[in-house]
Parts: C-alpha cells; sequence; structure tokens
C-alpha cells in the first residue's frame, strides 16, 4: 500500500482543485529507469484506473499505481514539504536501499 500524509492530502487536493481537475482524478505514482540512484519517482495526475493497477484511497484522495511500479513503491509514504531548502514530495521508501541526495531517486 502507498500512503499519503496529512500534508500530501492537503497539497494534492490544492493542485486537483486549482487546475479544475474531475473529481475522479487519481493521483498516479510510478518509477521510471533512470536518476542517479537507477530508478526515478514519477507523480502524475489520471482520471483512469487500469484493471491490474493499485488503488488505494487515502482520506478522499486516490492513489494509483502499476504493478511494476507497486513492486518497489509497496510500503511507500508520499510526504509534501515546503521549507527554506524546497517545496516538493518526498517519498518514503522502505524498498529503497540507497537514495541519491536530492531524493528523487533510488536503487534496491
Amino acid at each position: 500500500m502507498i500512503t499519503l500524509t496529512e500534508k500530501a492530502v492537503k497539497e494534492i487536493r490544492r493542485i486537483i482543485e486549482d487546475q479544475k481537475l474531475p473529481e475522479k482524478t487519481a493521483l498516479r505514482v510510478g518509477v521510471k529507469g533512470g536518476g542517479c540512484s537507477g530508478f526515478s519517482y514519477t507523480l502524475g495526475f489520471d482520471d483512469h484506473v487500469g484493471e491490474v493497477d493499485q488503488l488505494t484511497e487515502v482520506e478522499g484522495v486516490r492513489v494509483v499505481c502499476d504493478p511494476k511500479s507497486f513492486l518497489y513503491l509497496s510500503g511507500t509514504q508520499i510526504d509534501f514539504e515546503d521549507n527554506l531548502m524546497g517545496r516538493g514530495f518526498k517519498f518514503g521508501n522502505p524498498n529503497a536501499s540507497k537514495t541519491c541526495g536530492c531524493g528523487e531517486s533510488f536503487s534496491v
């Protein structure tokens, strides 16, 4: 399961509302090859959930992940930070054996 912190839920709801996205819009989370550690995280919005996608709902926010990415992201918590060091989503991935300094890529 992929979870969201309260801050992440609040920011995702704000983006959906500001961009006037459809009510059924889900946060699509995934991984792709690349980045300084081997894999990079991907985030986007999608109003289509496939039959094989993993779907979870956190405080009314739908989170969807393809099966291949879910192998690497199961148990991950997504947070949102807004401070002097930067603004963005942060991944707490228990499957990552190594992460890069920017926190946007990992290896297993």
